[in-house]
């Protein structure tokens, strides 16, 4: 390919899911050029699989309630890793960011007294980790539905530029390594860009698609946070991975933790409820990284259900029908469609299954990306990162259910603020274009290939490898053996094949793409998690069960050159004085 067209904007977001049009909405204020690319229709964005709701201390059903109080959950909940700074800024940011949606149209689940509807979700509490709180504002158990229909119809409005089904390959970059923009396919036609702009936000998602079982949509292959690896800037607490307790078994499909917010509960094939003995105060609603590992504890002492006793049950069944028909009419209909399991009368059998990326590329609470990778902070020049394949760090070890859409939606427009006034005082790009030589490279490569190993190989081996040595629980032999098969893997990937060469809308080679990133991802988190000798959130090793605070309190940065460098917790709040209540009575 020799003709590549170049084309120009002030801005470009790489993404269409909630993060990147959020930030798309921001933008549209400002009278500058810019435009979304997405390789999906934006409404088919992953947010919209988005199901418990947005997180918020509004107090409409707990009136003592307070962002400090979210504030102090979020950070337990990380484990500890979370950043202050960012914590805060997100918590105190919650009430207005949901309020903003309301306004825009969201259609909010009320309460008797026309409220936005406020249900209870895991690691919620009040007083210091005590009662528990009703903090998640929601639509139904379609919240990120509701939410992307909403923030697509409002772009839409402001007459945002999209480029929908353009697939981002690689950045263009300047002499000095600033982001001036990316290379691109146009799938409809197959043909490459360029697409210079003073500034690169990245909203591409989460790469849940690296597990052989996840709740992520195959879109999810972590393709801006692969543009990152292979530009050298280093990645952040790769190996922080969600499993989340309730994905539907069999399937992979999420089943929300809204479920247990409206009463569920989990029992193992005793009928037990198990939950209130590994964790007597929150049960059920305990973190996420708490009821994953419990159920796996069930499953692993031979308590599990079904004939293989590879799994808990979910049971629903003693709910009232008004909850199914007003707060769960999307999950009745996944499980009947899905498991012909109808939940009003029978329990839904669920396993801990991938479900989101804690780690990703580093940012301060500005959104700016961080390149850590000679041990001190440097802003890269013109590029941004939000939403799950950002790394800011709100959500640490382990993200409390419903603060990603909280993330998605205050990061969002903080970037959209902060990129505004960039371009009121960045000239225009000195772009490199021979820079994209590599871009074209992985281009040809695939469509010169002659013979060599199938996408589907390479992807299912990757798949079976990080399910069995990098899931739930993790050890040294397993981990060491992984990290062997996923650079030999690497290596083979080199060698696929790609049969069909045509342009038009080739899905073939958007995969073989896809695939290249998938293994990016894959290699970072191996070597994140074979390096933290501890056990904290979500990564749980058998051989360190103990959480290290003197020697791994502290963020792992890895390079696409395997080399691996370390940043400090930031545990200062923005306020000087504190600020975490000292009763909630206030």
């Amino acid at each position: 390919m020799s003709n590549i067209e170049t084309i120009q904007y002030d801005a470009i977001i790489v993404g269409g899911g909630g993060s990147g049009l959020r930030a798309a909405l921001e933008l549209s204020k400002t009278g500058y050029r810019v435009a979304v690319v997405s390789k999906v229709f934006p409404t088919r964005s992953h947010t919209v699989a988005a199901q418990g709701g947005i997180n918020a201390a509004l107090g409409n059903v707990h009136h003592d309630d307070d962002w400090r109080w979210h504030m102090y959950d979020t950070i337990v909940g990380s484990d500890f890793l979370g950043d202050q700074d960012a914590v805060e800024f997100m918590c105190q940011s919650a009430p207005q960011a949901v309020i903003e949606l309301e306004h825009m149209g969201l259609p909010f689940s009320r309460d008797p007294k026309g409220k936005i509807y406020q249900r209870a979700f895991g690691g919620q509490t009040r007083n210091y980790g005590g009662e528990l709180a009703s903090r998640t504002c929601c639509a139904a158990d379609r919240t990120g539905h509701a939410m992307l229909h909403t923030l697509y119809q409002q772009n839409v409005a402001s007459n945002t530029t999209f480029l929908n089904e353009w697939f981002a390959i690689d950045f263009i970059l300047s002499d000095d390594r600033h982001v001036c923009g990316i290379s691109a396919i146009e799938i409809e036609t197959g043909k490459l860009y360029s697409i210079i702009s003073k500034a690169v936000v990245l909203a591409t998602g989460g790469a849940g698609k690296i597990f052989a079982s996840s709740t992520n949509a195959a879109s999810c292959t972590g393709d801006g946070v692969a543009m990152v690896a292979r530009a050298g800037f280093g990645l952040q607490d790769m190996e922080m991975w969600q499993f989340h307790p309730t994905g539907l078994y069999g399937v992979g499909l999420l089943i929300s933790e809204g479920t247990r917010g409206e009463g569920g509960y989990l029992i193992n094939s005793k009928g037990e409820r198990f939950m209130q003995t590994y964790a007597p105060l929150q049960a059920d609603l305990s973190c996420r990284d708490v009821v994953a590992r419990s159920s796996m504890l069930e499953i692993k002492a031979g308590r599990g259900c079904g004939p293989l006793k590879d799994h808990v049950m979910l049971k629903l069944n003693h709910l009232p029908a008004e909850t199914f028909e007003k707060k769960l009419p999307g999950i009745t209909e996944l499980a009947i469609t899905y498991l012909n399991i109808d939940p009003r009368k029978d329990p839904l059998p669920v396993v801990p299954t991938c479900h989101y990326m804690m780690g990703g590329i580093p940012t301060n609470r500005h959104t700016e990306v961080i390149d850590a990778t000679r041990g001190q902070d440097r802003v890269v020049k013109g590029l941004y990162a939000i939403g799950e394949c950002a790394c800011v760090s709100v959500h640490g070890a382990n993200r409390l259910g419903a603060n990603s859409l909280l993330d998605l939606i205050v990061f969002g427009k903080a970037c959209g603020l902060r990129v505004s006034e960039y371009l009121k005082i960045q000239s225009a790009p000195h772009a490199n274009t021979s820079n994209q030589i590599h871009s074209i490279r992985r281009y040809n490569r695939c469509q010169n290939s002659s013979k060599g190993i199938s996408v589907a190989e390479v992807r299912s081996k990757l798949q079976s490898i990080m399910q069995e040595d990098f899931g739930v629980f993790r050890d040294h032999k397993s981990m060491a053996s992984g990290l062997k098969s996923l650079q030999t893997l690497k290596q083979d990937a080199e060698h696929m094949h790609l049969e069909d060469k045509s342009e038009v809308f080739n899905t073939a080679r958007l995969e073989l793409l896809e695939c290249e990133n998938m293994i990016e991802v894959a290699i970072a988190t191996a070597i994140s998690a074979f390096d933290r000798k501890e056990s904290r959130g979500a990564h749980s090793r058998i051989d360190y069960p103990e959480r290290n605070d003197e020697k791994w309190h502290k963020h792992i940065i890895v390079n696409n050159h395997s080399a691996i460098s370390y940043r400090n917790v930031n545990m200062k709040p923005l306020h000087e004085k504190p600020i975490l209540l000292k009763s909630r009575d206030h």
